[in-house]
C-alpha cells in the first residue's frame, strides 16, 4: 500500500503504510509487533502507567543492564533494546475516561491492534472488541494470552510465562535424557519467540482478509497452542496407536543418527536421515555394509552403531570434520556458540549482525532482520523507545491533540514519560520523515 500521509516512519519495507498498536507486555505479544516493525510497519507501543521504575512494561527492566555500569537511572534492559526496536512510544492511562478516548481515536487510525494480557483485562477497561470494531471496522486484533480466550473457565485466567507454555503444551516433557532424568526447558524464551511469530502472521492474515473484504475481526492466539502445533505427529501417534512419546535426549526417536557426538574439541551435530546420507557417511567412516544399512535397525540399536560412529568424530577436529562434511556432501555442524557465531563468515555475509543507535544503550550491536526481502528488505531504523519518547509525534501530529491540552492530560497523569537521566525530554514532534530514512 502507498505510505500514509500521517506516517511517522521512514517508508521502507514489506509493511510499509500499515499501522500497528502494540500494547503487549513481556516478550510473546511485543516480540509479535516487533516483527512487524522491521518489516515497516509503523508500531505505537502503548505503555499504561506508572510512568517511572518500575514499569508496566516488566521487559524494560529485565537484566542485565545497558550501558554497562551506568545507573539504574540511565540505563534500560538489553532485552528491550532488541525487542523494541524500530517502536514508537506512548504512556497513556488507557483506564481513563480521556486515555480510552485517545486510545479509539488511536485505532480508529490503525491497520492492527495486538494486545497481550489476561482474558478480560480491556473489557473491564471499557475497551472489549464490540467497542473498539465499531470504532474502526477494519481493524485486526490479535489477543495473544497464555490459554485463549474461551474454553475451560477454570484455565483461562491462570497466569502464564513461556516456561508454562512449554509445560503445558507438551514440549516439556519431550526435551531432555530419559526418565528419570527431568525434562530440560529450552535455552530461551522459546514459546514466547515462537508465539510472537505466529502472533505476527495471525495479524497480518487478519490485516489481508480486511483489505479484501472490508471487515476486521478477532484473533485469539493461545501461547500452549502454538507449541502444540508444531509437535510434528505426537497426537496422531497417541491416537492412531497409543504412543506416548518420551525423552530421548539428543537424539530423534525416529531418526538415526541424528544426534549430537563428542569431537576432539567440542560438539558436532551428525544428521544422516535419508538412504544416501547414511551410505555416504559410512563410506566416510570405513564402515562396511551390514544390518545397520536398515534404519529401523539402526533406531534399535543405537549403542551398538555409535560406538562404531563416535571414534571417527573422538579423534578430529570441529574444523575438521566441518571440511569432512563438506567434501561428502553431508549435513555436520558444531553447536555454535555466540563467540563462534560472531566470527563466521556467513553470518556477516547475511548481515545477521547488525549496528544500531538507542537512545538510552547508545550504539549497539545485536540480531539481525529476518527473513530476506530482495526487493524491499527490512531494517532497523530507531532503537528502542524510552516511555513516552513519542508522546507529542503520535498526539499532536497523528492525533491532532494540541499542546495545551497535551500539558493538561499530561499534569493529569493521563499521559507520561520517563526520559533517562541522561536525555533531555523531547517536547517538539520530529520532523516529517525523509523517503528512504529517519
Amino acid at each position: 500500500m502507498p505510505p500514509r500521509a500521517d506516517a511517522l516512519v521512514p517508508p521502507f519495507g514489506p509493511l510499509a503504510g500499515v499501522r500497528v498498536v502494540d500494547t503487549g507486555r513481556f516478550v510473546a505479544g511485543p516480540w509479535a509487533a516487533t516483527h512487524l516493525g522491521e518489516f515497516g510497519a509503523e508500531v505505537i507501543h502503548v505503555e499504561g502507567p506508572p510512568f517511572e521504575r518500575p514499569y508496566a512494561d516488566p521487559t524494560r527492566g529485565l537484566p542485565p543492564l545497558l550501558p554497562v555500569d551506568a545507573p539504574p537511572e540511565a540505563s534500560t534492559s538489553e532485552s528491550w533494546v532488541q525487542y523494541g526496536r524500530n517502536k514508537l512510544s506512548l504512556g497513556l492511562d488507557v483506564r481513563t475516561k480521556p486515555g480510552r478516548t485517545l486510545f479509539l481515536k488511536l485505532l480508529a487510525r490503525s491497520d492492527i491492534w495486538i494486545e497481550a494480557s489476561r482474558p478480560g483485562t480491556f473489557e473491564r477497561f471499557g475497551l472489549g472488541d464490540g467497542i473498539v470494531l465499531r470504532t474502526n471496522p477494519r481493524l485486526t486484533v490479535v489477543h495473544v494470552s497464555g490459554y485463549g480466550q474461551t474454553g475451560d473457565p477454570e484455565r483461562i485466567g491462570r497466569p502464564s510465562y513461556d516456561l508454562i507454555a512449554q509445560a503445558y503444551s507438551g514440549y516439556l516433557a519431550l526435551q531432555g535424557e530419559a526418565s528419570p532424568a527431568p525434562p530440560q526447558r529450552a535455552g530461551t524464551a522459546l514459546n514466547d519467540t515462537v508465539t510472537g511469530l505466529a502472533a505476527a502472521g495471525a495479524a497480518l492474515m487478519g490485516y489481508v482478509c480486511a483489505s479484501r473484504t472490508g471487515r476486521g475481526q478477532v484473533v485469539d492466539v493461545a501461547q500452549y497452542e502454538v507449541f502444540f502445533t508444531l509437535l510434528e505427529n505426537l497426537a496422531l501417534d497417541y491416537f492412531a496407536r497409543g504412543v506416548v512419546r518420551g525423552r530421548h535426549g539428543t537424539g530423534h526417536p525416529r531418526l538415526h543418527p541424528y544426534d549430537l557426538y563428542p569431537a576432539k574439541d567440542g560438539w558436532i551435530v551428525v544428521a544422516a536421515p535419508t538412504v544416501d546420507a547414511w551410505l555416504r557417511l559410512r563410506e566416510l567412516i570405513g564402515l562396511p555394509p551390514g544390518p545397520w544399512d536398515e534404519m529401523s535397525w539402526r533406531t534399535s540399536h543405537r549403542a551398538e552403531i555409535d560406538a562404531r560412529i563416535r571414534p571417527y568424530f573422538a579423534v578430529r577436529t570441529l574444523a575438521e570434520l566441518e571440511e569432512a562434511g563438506r567434501a561428502s556432501d553431508l549435513a555436520f555442524a558444531r553447536a555454535s556458540t555466540i563467540d563462534e557465531l560472531a566470527a563466521d563468515p556467513h553470518y556477516a555475509a547475511r548481515g545477521m549482525f547488525l549496528s544500531w543507535e538507542d537512545p538510552v544503550a547508545g550504539r549497539v550491536r545485536g540480531a539481525g532482520i529476518a527473513p530476506k526481502f530482495r526487493s524491499s528488505p527490512g531494517r532497523v531504523w530507531r532503537g528502542a523507545p524510552w516511555l513516552g519518547q513519542d508522546n507529542d509525534a503520535i498526539l499532536g501530529r497523528l492525533l491532532g491533540v494540541r499542546s495545551a491540552r497535551r500539558r493538561r492530560l499530561e499534569a493529569a497523569k493521563v499521559i507520561g514519560a520517563d526520559p533517562p537521566a541522561s536525555s533531555p525530554p523531547t517536547r517538539a514532534p520530529a520532523r516529517r520523515p525523509r523517503k528512504g530514512g529517519p
